[in-house]
């Protein structure tokens, strides 16, 4: 297949709207569409999961007739328990077959809530009140886990809950040990978190049929998911997310793979959480949905011990087809080479989530031999919106064409942030996008100002559109480039900088692993930009010679980092995203500890907060006489900051 005939195959689209070529018949929610899945080849295996590294070749697995029976006896456990179709259930667990079947089982009876096991117990909590979430499905006390007691202060705090599901993982533990520990675990399981009765998840899933529902199923516009999402910036919002924003994306994605990666006898190794799309979707619901199976790699994926070091013999022991990852993973990869292992299933990796240095991508697949396929998406759009075909030649750098039934350009906007027309060929533009695979918009309807884009088609109607907030660009053969997220902008002395710009630079020294480039606030140039960087094991360099490498292999004089920041680990979010708000708090204390220390003036507390409305702020407490002083210098930087009582 040539490079021309790929993309217009994936993406000449004559009518979103009226086509349902992606639709299979009789399918109208996501529990439709799994049991579609279950219909291809009942007795093929559908997941296989295991506990620990070790045990890996001993996994539990279910074929796709068992699967469907879990998920259909926790839809109607749900509904037995009060889980109406708008209700919602909130899930705090790591990556288990149960937190599959509470997804599914929870859209099929109401709405799903995914939430990270990692936020603190406050944003939790805040997160479940402002969903209105009915019930909670999350890990009963479990050695080696605090999760259950972060869990059970805030539950009684959320005034809509009504109770608690709490799932034991312990049963999969292998051999007479799991036996004896789920027995344990049950034993010792709460029956109460103050006003909320908890129930054993397993016993009241043991309650119900499994043959089908006791209760009509949902519609293709009904809510099915709430997501939490916020990119870089660590503002979450919540999505509302319907069964055809799923059902469309998981289709497109099994289409863009082909039947022979997705289909019976395929496995993908999931080790991204479940409470990200990436893993929902991206190596669940588009495997399940096409007869194909999922390999769910230890309550806490890649960060489990000894995950990544026996990550190729597990690839070769499953017989792994595809994986997804990040940029953290794969170069955590990169340090433990293949040695003796045979992968000749293994026929490609996926890269989302995050961007992926040009130069760590150029790495991986020479050193590697596997091919990856760089793609990009969003919450709001169901998972992935384009990506580079697997038959197809790389493009390195670029995150492939759109997937089939969605339409997908780079726009140009006025000054009023209003359409003003279609951007030329590799003309940088917003990019905006359209499908079935579209989300609801969010649940605080303040968060949807600036959410759509209202362009005009052929016949002059106007049509609405998905404002990414990206910006990139779309080539002759129609592959898309991202130059920059105007967030993530660094805007010095007026220079609009891309910090991609330094990071692939940086990312290509042979001594660097990861880095990561942020505006430090300057009182002349409004930001200046530094970078850190995060070293490859067993490799040695300075600050200084860093520095002097991006300065002269960076074109663009104004992105020249003032700074270089070596660091142990760079922050990076459940999912392994760098989180580029950390860093960007870590500039503003030096900035504020600096100041301080020229002015000679006495800070009593000092910490940098993120707010809904101003972003960071700088919460400080100082005398009167020294908050006098200080003040008149912070109005040079364009950060936010406010004086607190010690």
């Amino acid at each position: 297949m040539t490079v021309k005939s790929a993309v217009r195959s994936l993406t000449d689209i004559e009518s979103i709207e009226q086509s349902r070529d992606w639709l299979p018949a009789g399918v109208q929610c996501t529990y439709d569409l799994l049991r579609h899945g279950a219909q291809i080849a009942p007795q093929s295996p559908a997941l296989s999961f295991f506990m620990r590294t070790k045990d890996h070749h001993r996994a539990v697995k279910w074929t796709h007739s068992e699967w469907f029976e879990r998920i259909t006896q926790t839809a109607n456990m749900m509904r037995r328990i009060g889980v109406q179709r708008g209700d919602v259930v909130a899930y705090i667990l790591p990556n288990l077959p149960e937190t599959h079947w509470t997804i599914w089982g929870a859209e099929t009876a109401g709405i799903a809530l995914a939430l990270n096991p990692l936020l603190d117990g406050q944003a939790l909590r805040e997160l479940m009140t402002a969903a209105g979430a009915k019930w909670l499905v999350t890990l009963a006390p479990t050695p080696g886990t605090t999760l259950w007691q972060q869990v059970s202060v805030v539950a009684e705090q959320v005034p809509t809950l009504q109770g608690v599901l709490a799932v034991s993982p312990l049963g999969h533990l292998p051999g007479l040990m799991g036996t004896a520990l789920s027995a344990l675990a049950r034993w010792r399981m709460p029956r109460r978190i103050g006003r909320l009765p908890v129930l054993n998840f397993h016993l009241e899933m043991a309650r119900e049929p499994r043959t089908q529902l006791t209760f009509a199923p949902p519609k293709l516009e009904d809510i099915a998911s709430y997501f939490c999402t916020g990119g870089t910036t660590g503002l979450p919002k919540i999505a509302k997310r319907s069964h055809r924003t799923e059902i469309a994306n998981a289709q497109q994605l099994a289409q863009t793979f082909g039947s022979s990666a997705v289909g019976p006898g395929s496995t993908v190794f999931c080790g991204l959480p479940l409470f990200h799309v990436n893993a929902q979707i991206g190596t669940g619901l588009c495997f399940f949905a096409s007869g194909g199976h999922v390999l769910l790699g230890t309550p806490q994926g890649y960060r489990a011990p000894g995950l990544i070091e026996e990550f190729w013999s597990i690839c070769e022991h499953h017989k792994v087809v595809t994986f997804s990852g990040v940029p953290t993973v794969y170069a955590s990869l990169l340090q433990t080479p293949r040695k003796t292992q045979r992968l000749e299933r293994l026929r490609f990796a996926v890269c989302g989530a995050a961007p992926m240095p040009v130069e760590l991508f150029k790495r991986f697949q020479n050193e590697t031999g596997i091919k990856i396929l760089e793609g990009y998406g969003l919450t709001e759009a169901g998972c992935v919106s384009s990506l580079n075909p697997p038959g197809t030649e790389n493009r390195v750098g670029s995150i492939g064409v759109r997937m089939p039934w969605q339409s997908m350009r780079a726009v140009l906007i006025d000054s009023e942030r209003q359409y003003q027309r279609d951007a030329q060929v590799d003309e940088v533009g917003l990019l905006v996008v359209q499908g079935p695979n579209m989300f609801e918009g969010y649940l605080n309807e303040q968060h949807n100002h600036g959410l759509w884009l209202e362009i005009p088609d052929a016949s002059g109607y106007s049509q609405r559109w998905l404002n990414t907030g990206d910006l990139g660009r779309q080539d002759s053969e129609g592959y898309f480039w991202l130059t920059g997220r105007s967030k993530e902008l660094i805007i010095r002395g007026g220079h609009n900088i891309d910090p991609k710009v330094i990071e692939e630079v940086l990312a290509g020294h042979p001594a660097v692993a990861l880095c990561a480039a942020v505006g430090r606030p300057d009182a002349h140039a409004g930001e200046i930009p530094v970078a850190y960087v995060q070293l490859r094991p067993e490799m040695s360099i300075g600050e200084h010679d860093l520095l002097t490498f991006s300065q002269k292999n960076i074109r663009e004089r104004a992105a020249h980092p003032k700074a270089i920041r070596i660091v142990s680990s760079l922050p990076v979010t459940a999912i392994g995203k760098i989180f580029k708000p950390a860093l960007c708090i870590l500039e503003i204390e030096s900035v504020v500890n600096e100041l301080a220390s020229a002015l000679n003036v006495k800070i009593n507390s000092f910490s940098v907060k993120q707010d809904a409305k101003h972003g960071l702020v700088a919460m400080i407490s100082a005398s009167t006489q020294d908050w006098t002083r200080l003040q008149a210098e912070l109005g040079q930087f364009t950060f936010k900051y406010e004086k607190i009582k010690s």
